[in-house]
């Protein structure tokens, strides 16, 4: 398949991930390794994860592991495959400094630690304006 980088086609980003709206919490890729990724998001009013204008810490966090199946599922499409579906298998750290709020645009980068048998261990960093608001550790599992 060809690289179709960087992109915010969202019928594309969406055809990489599991998640269907209204709960799809990517809608761009700018950058894609086989150890990195970087997904962008732009917070909207009607999100499920926003209350009175901002954007909550449970969404930042699926924003993040969306942002891992976002790395998997575009690895399958280069491969000509479908993109398998994921599950978070542990959440070792999550710190935020602070939420973002509608209209806002979150940039994640997503470094791949290690993948082994289908479970892979990542750190992940989202940023709001250039500044990282929010860091996690996490495994995901590939069903």
């Amino acid at each position: 398949m060809e690289n179709k980088l960087p992109t915010s086609d969202q019928n594309f980003v969406e055809s990489l991930i599991p998640q269907r709206f209204p709960f799809v919490m990517v809608n761009s890729i700018s950058d894609y390794s086989e150890n990195k990724l970087v997904s962008g998001f732009e917070i909207k009013e009607e999100n499920i994860f926003v209350h009175n204008g901002v954007f909550q810490a449970s969404g930042l966090v699926e924003h993040q592991a969306q942002s891992v199946a976002l790395h998997t599922g575009y690895k399958y499409y280069l491969l000509g495959k479908e993109a398998p579906t994921g599950y978070i298998g542990a959440i070792k750290t999550f710190e935020t400094t602070s939420l973002p709020k509608v209209g806002d645009v979150l940039e994640t980068e997503v470094i791949i630690l290690s993948e082994i048998m289908g479970v892979t261990l990542v750190d992940i960093f989202t940023k709001l304006n250039g500044e990282v608001i929010a860091n996690s550790q996490m495994k995901t599992v590939v069903k």
